[in-house]
């Protein structure tokens, strides 16, 4: 059967070899997974969730009990005062951009202190120049890279003490840049020594590819607000689109203004059937993130055996479900996004191609057969068609369906 589905018997082989190396790992992530579920499980208990909150708005989306339920639950569930849960946000990029418009002001200044943000928010802060972006409005920015995959704690320090910043970014996962993601201590960390300085500015983290993967979330350990999608982690798989902001209410209740008008807030914005799959999908989330997390132990683990540089390594600490692998050349990147795609249960028989995709400055290569369009969470691969070519694979609905798409795509480069 396997050879049947385009799995050489040498990857088959491979697989069994290295089962031994990555089963310890297996369990602390299901420890993680039990610990979330209990979380999840509380949280729908203690706001007595009902079949009633299933129910759905048209229109204005006046009174929608089961939207109202949605955010006190995320918010629990996420350790927060506020959230704002939504399907009218189109992506996490579009909730990223919501906070920062809503957050910032002309003449404020943001500040990045893990390097240059996710190319999608180039054109948002202006570093590629539009004239709808926040530079655009008068907003400054300003970056400091990190070092040794690291805060720069002096730098960092140094500038937010002169307390003329407004926003703090700081993105969990790596984007498509060479550096690690961040631990929640690295973030906790960081934040401590910000908030001995200047205890006002607002500190705002990019959770996207982060939910669930550790047992705590960045506003539990003093960020001011998060922002994620639920085509991501803690949609699992099931919700069709839509995003998060939760944080402090305040900011939370800026940020509804800003994605509704001032002085509606959240109180509009239909569910239209949504709230019953926004619900599962949480429910199901941190099965789906264990099951992300132990597709990208068995991905790093294999590629390493076959010579790649897969970052992290299988035996390191993950703070997203992100896995990389660096294959120093287009041709063996692009032969497995698409060995990915011939995995996936839609859109088999598609050949992905490099294209010109808005919102990026390469070129890129974007495997998905997903039962959601650009669900990241149910096994994907994307590049950016550049040295060191580097391929970024999220996701995994069920290990077993992970583990079948990556030998799929191992076997298409070999």
């Amino acid at each position: 059967m396997y050879s049947k589905y385009g799995i050489k018997e040498e990857v088959v082989n491979l697989s069994n070899e290295i089962y031994k190396d990555i089963e310890p790992y297996f369990n602390q992530i299901e420890e993680n997974c039990e610990r979330n579920t209990l979380k999840v499980l509380s949280a729908f208990s203690n706001n007595n969730l009902s079949d009633m909150h299933f129910g759905s708005t048209t229109g204005y989306g006046y009174g929608d009990i089961g939207r109202d339920v949605i955010e006190k639950i995320y918010a629990e569930v996420l350790g927060a005062e506020d959230s704002l849960v939504r399907g009218q946000f189109i992506s996490g990029t579009h909730a990223l951009t919501v906070a920062l418009f809503a957050f910032l002001r002309p003449g404020d200044t943001m500040l990045s202190i893990c390097g240059k943000p996710y190319d999608t928010l180039d054109e948002v802060i202006g570093i590629v120049e539009n004239n709808s972006s926040l530079k655009a409005f008068g907003v400054n920015y300003e970056q400091i890279d990190l070092v040794n995959d690291d805060f720069d704690y002096d730098a960092i320090v140094n500038r937010v003490s002169k307390n003329d910043i407004k926003l703090i970014e700081i993105q969990r996962s790596r984007g498509y840049s060479t550096r690690k993601s961040l631990t929640i201590e690295q973030i906790e960390a960081v934040i401590k020594r910000i908030r001995e300085v200047n205890k006002n500015v607002i500190i705002m983290v990019d959770n996207c590819y982060g939910e669930f993967v550790d047992s705590k979330e960045p506003v539990e350990v003093g960020a001011d607000v998060m922002v994620g999608s639920l085509i991501k982690n803690l949609g699992g798989g099931i919700t069709p689109n839509g995003a998060y902001i939760a944080g402090r209410k305040d900011l939370v209740e800026l940020a509804a203004e800003r994605l509704t008008a001032p002085g509606l807030g959240k109180e509009v914005g239909p569910s239209l059937g949504m709230n019953k799959l926004i619900l599962q999908g949480l429910f199901m989330a941190p099965s789906v993130v264990a099951s992300s997390l132990k597709t990208a132990i068995f991905t790093s683990r294999m590629m390493e055996k076959l010579g790649y540089n897969p970052v992290p390594k299988y035996n390191e600490k993950r703070s997203d479900i992100v896995q990389t692998i660096e294959f120093g050349n287009s041709e063996k990147l692009i032969k497995y996004c698409q060995g990915i795609q011939m995995g996936s249960p839609v859109e088999s028989k598609s050949i992905p191609e490099p294209w010109d995709m808005p919102g990026y400055t390469d070129k890129v290569i974007m495997a998905a057969g997903a039962f959601t369009q650009g669900s990241s969470i149910e096994l994907s691969c994307d590049a950016p068609i550049r040295a060191p070519y580097i391929a970024f694979q999220q996701g995994g609905l069920t290990y077993e369906f992970g583990k079948l798409g990556v030998m799929r795509a191992i076997s298409n480069i070999i």
